[in-house]
């Protein structure tokens, strides 16, 4: 039944025994056929390009920055022929980067590599959730949280501040709640993602269900990615040409480039990104990206660490940073919790891979409420701005209101 089994012990700041048993799975029924079956009620599922996991239970809560010293503290042998399995500590940041932030190593991880196979990392005792018989929403009620005038004041003022010097650009953000007649369920949003954003990176943690197109940060060893986003088109009649050749969004995109090389080039011994950024398109809107590749110096930091360096980038908040901050926090009604904040995994290894939280809602009951925001810079346009985030909306909408 096992091709490869290690167990490992470790104590919590709390004295907590903690074992982990971690084995691949080869018989029928050894693990679901739907990693999403696995997916506790507090669970999180992280799903992209075919390697998926999900977990359930709560083997320890620990602070984000001891998290790894944590997993390293369990001993867990590696397995060449499985990479990424064994202890992870998973979870979402929020976008406030001052705000204390928790990650959680569950009790089971099932997980499934790109080319299909399985394995199963337990920590003590985890009682498998059984999938609950779901009556899904049939009524709904769609709420903007402010209007076009409030938006449009916002983006003015914020306009009147990159004139004025003070930014050269700030992401503003908008909320939207949809109130149903039952209550929401991850399992059957994460689905409906899966199959209607392929590319993306879905995601459930800490309420937080969506699918983003943007990766913050992953690490393997050495190597170190990034693939930043920035600049927006919605596919149809020449866009993605007139995005590709737009200076103001070449302007806005090299912004998030140049910050995030500005991060990796003192950890890295070699660092290369493209000159010219390309168009990914997605199944709704577009956007230019920009991909970045690394080799990390000794000592090589985790993954976590590097996400928690890189975030805010000005693809989320804007530029100068500070200021950018002070004007979100001035000119935004509402907390933005953990959307735009970096979503993601690390092991014990120190790998991992962080998405930015975008394209999703939080979750609760059944209340949803969903955040999209598009960058002000010199020249942009209130009602142009308020249609990116209609279209960025418009994929998490449909994946919640289905009557």
């Amino acid at each position: 039944m096992t091709a490869s089994a290690t167990t490992a012990a470790s104590t919590t700041a709390t004295g907590v025994q903690l074992r982990a048993v971690t084995r691949e799975t080869d018989a029928p029924g050894d693990a679901p056929g739907d990693v999403l079956d696995a997916l506790g009620a507090q669970g999180v599922a992280w799903l992209h390009d075919g390697a998926e996991f999900a977990t359930a239970g709560v083997a320890a809560t620990v602070r984000a920055e001891d998290a790894v010293a944590l997993l390293a503290s369990i001993e867990h042998d590696d397995d060449p022929n499985l990479p990424g399995a064994g202890p992870r500590a998973v979870g979402s940041l929020p976008f406030d980067p001052t705000a204390e932030a928790e990650l959680v190593i569950p009790t089971r991880v099932v997980g499934r590599t790109g080319d299909g196979r399985s394995w199963i990392t337990e920590i003590g005792v985890t009682p498998r959730d059984q999938p609950a018989r779901h009556v899904s929403p049939s009524r709904f009620t769609v709420t903007a949280m402010s209007d076009r005038l409030a938006w449009r004041r916002a983006v003015t003022d914020a306009l009147v501040a990159i004139d004025r010097g003070d930014l050269v650009k700030v992401v503003l953000a908008r909320a939207v709640a949809v109130e149903a007649d039952t209550a929401f369920d991850p399992r059957s949003v994460l689905s409906h993602l899966r199959k209607q954003q392929p590319g993306c990176f879905i995601y459930a943690a800490d309420g937080m269900v969506g699918a983003s197109p943007e990766l913050l940060v992953a690490r393997y060893g050495d190597r170190v990615v990034s693939r930043p986003m920035a600049g927006t088109a919605v596919p149809g009649d020449g866009a993605l040409e007139r995005l590709a050749a737009s200076p103001k969004d070449a302007r806005e995109h090299r912004l998030v480039v140049e910050a995030i090389l500005g991060v990796l080039t003192p950890l890295c011994t070699r660092v290369d990104a493209a000159s010219e950024p390309e168009v990914d398109e997605f199944a709704d809107v577009a956007h230019l990206a920009t991909p970045i590749h690394g080799t990390l110096r000794a000592p090589v930091p985790d993954a976590l660490t590097l996400a928690r360096a890189l975030h805010p980038t000005p693809a989320i908040a804007g530029t100068p940073t500070a200021a950018a901050l002070a004007a979100i926090q001035r000119l935004e009604p509402h907390d933005r919790g953990r959307y735009s904040g970096p979503v993601g995994w690390v092991d014990a290894r120190g790998d991992g891979e962080w998405a930015i939280a975008l394209r999703g809602a939080a979750l609760d009951g059944t209340r949803a409420v969903l955040h999209a925001g598009a960058g002000i810079v010199a020249g942009s346009d209130p009602e142009l701005e308020w249609a990116e985030t209609e279209a960025k909306l418009d994929p998490m909408l449909r994946a919640l209101v289905r009557p």
